[in-house]
């Protein structure tokens, strides 16, 4: 009797969580520049952080970056942005299943309305557990040392302590959750175009020093009336194309890690 080859059996959760948290963290690796690019296009216009430096485009920001700041200026923040990885997609696609056979009641048809819940429930927890991730990315994604200008942290865990310690543990869930809900909804171009407003409001509203913006909404209009309706669309470019490489390196990265990881379970079962 031929026993069950390595796609017959379904992986566990373990499997998924890690096999979704390692290609994440590639992908992220191989695409950071192009997120840190995003972030200085995002924050360019506010006068507490220019550097008398201007960046266009997705390669003129990284060239100038890597010219000006050192070509390790377009990692920094990546520890953050890997402990996010590790937070946000091991649980947002890791647990997407069992969550999503939650919701059916044991039905063998999984209808539309239990893979939204789904999606909204993993999407939320991973968000609200691996949101101080990203505030702290992006706050180290755009602090610069150029022109006299002091860096606010000398590091991943300083940026945690400080922002902790000067602003109060809230600051670490700095964000509106929802936007990330709506990106999360939308695949491809619509996704960066419709959600590259929200993302240049939130990426201003984390790298806000105390008392600049009393509120997300504080930050939006104060962005329109001094900059005008295409200060939301900065670092749109570079954006784009982080999404499309992201998702196809992690899909890539997460399959192929599942059926290693299902072949080397199979095969132990089978000594055993």
């Amino acid at each position: 009797m031929v026993g069950p080859t390595a796609s017959d059996v379904p992986p566990t959760m373990g499997v998924k969580i890690f096999s979704a948290g390692v290609a994440a963290c590639l992908a992220d690796v191989i695409t950071f520049p192009l997120d840190t690019a995003k972030v200085r296009l995002q924050i360019q216009g506010e006068c507490q952080v220019s550097s008398g430096i201007t960046y266009k485009g997705v390669l003129g920001t990284i060239t100038t970056l890597a010219k000006t700041e050192g070509p390790m200026k377009l990692y920094s923040g990546l520890p953050a942005g890997l402990q996010r990885q590790i937070s946000f997609a091991s649980l947002r696609i890791g647990l997407y299943d069992s969550v999503q056979e939650f919701f059916t009641s044991g039905n063998e048809s999984k209808h539309l309305g239990s893979k939204i819940s789904a999606g909204l429930t993993t999407g939320g927890v991973a968000v609200f557990i691996g949101q101080p991730t990203e505030v702290v990315k992006v706050r180290l994604q755009a602090q610069s040392h150029l022109h006299g200008l002091k860096p606010r942290y000398t590091g991943t865990y300083n940026a945690y302590r400080i922002i902790a310690t000067t602003e109060s543990l809230r600051s670490l869930w700095k964000d509106d959750v929802p936007c990330h809900l709506l990106s999360a909804l939308i695949a491809g171009f619509c996704t960066t175009l419709l959600s590259s407003p929200v993302d240049v409001v939130k990426t201003r509203f984390i790298n806000s020093p105390p008392g600049q913006y009393t509120s997300v909404p504080s930050c939006a209009m104060t962005m329109l009336h001094k900059e005008g309706p295409t200060a939301f669309f900065k670092g749109f470019v570079p954006s784009f194309l982080r999404l499309g490489s992201w998702n196809i390196i992690m899909f890539v990265c997460f399959e192929q890690l599942k059926r290693e990881l299902m072949k080397s379970r199979q095969t132990v079962d089978c000594a055993t």
